[in-house]
């Protein structure tokens, strides 16, 4: 019997990557999309396809009703992936805005996360793998919404991994660095006129989606799963150095990185 994963963000990138991927190794993938033109596309390529927009409460109970009924109740994975980016000096971005980029990447995965739970344990063993960035553990000028979104999901997550922990229910964390997909051609910018952009230290050492496959793979058929699969060098890089430096310190590494082009 096949085993069902949900994916969210299947549109491209990561999403849509992983899902072909794991749909290669047997798994029956459930892919969640926001554009009604994306469902059409992933089906064809032999996926399932729901629509689900993370910043709608009503869409996210839709897609939990959708996934009982085609799992039968039982799911295997939840892959908490959708997400953007909203860039910009937090004093040029709104209320409305820091509402929003929380409501997408933070409070629809709680929704759904807990929607789904009762799927996950009918099903025995069940894994949930959202994905953060190098962003959910550092934060750099221009991108404190996002970064702020990123660490509350962090937060969060180990914490229900620390509330699952009786249950065969395991919960892990992806944290990519800088990844060559649509991300930053999608971010929401807080001032138009003065857009953030990436440092080019970034494109330097970005890798494609594809290498996040096979941390993907480990956190859903091992054992034991870790808790946090960093992606990229730049990801290792800030780890080690957020460990071993001080703040003043680190302060001045990011403030020069985000201001080169």
């Amino acid at each position: 019997m096949q085993k069902n994963i949900l994916i969210t963000g299947c549109s491209s990138g990561i999403g849509l990557i992983s899902a072909l991927d794991l749909n290669q190794r047997g798994y029956r993938i459930i892919a969640g999309c926001r554009k009604p033109d994306d469902l059409v596309r992933l089906n064809a390529l032999g996926l399932t396809a729901i629509q689900i927009d993370m910043d709608d409460p009503a869409s996210i109970e839709q897609a939990i009703e959708n996934v009982h009924t085609l799992t039968e109740g039982k799911l295997f994975a939840l892959f908490n992936n959708a997400g953007y980016g909203q860039y910009g000096p937090l004093t040029t971005i709104s209320r409305q805005q820091m509402e929003r980029q929380f409501s997408t990447n933070f409070f629809g995965v709680h929704q759904l996360t807990l929607g789904l739970l009762p799927l996950l344990r009918a099903n025995g063993t069940a894994r949930i793998v959202n994905t953060s960035s190098v962003m959910g553990f550092i934060a750099t000028p221009g991108r404190g919404a996002y970064a702020a979104s990123k660490y509350a999901l962090e937060a969060w997550t180990d914490t229900l991994r620390m509330e699952l922990a009786n249950e065969p229910i395991y919960v892990s964390l992806l944290e990519p660095g800088p990844i060559t997909t649509a991300f930053s051609s999608n971010v929401h910018q807080g001032d138009d006129a003065n857009p953030v952009e990436n440092p080019g230290i970034a494109a330097r050492f970005a890798l494609p989606p594809e290498a996040l496959l096979p941390k993907i793979r480990h956190a859903l058929e091992s054992r034991s799963p870790q808790h946090r699969y960093p992606v990229t060098l730049v990801t290792h890089a800030m780890a080690i150095a957020k460990r071993l430096l001080p703040s003043c310190l680190m302060d001045m590494i990011l403030n020069n990185r985000t201001k080169k082009s």
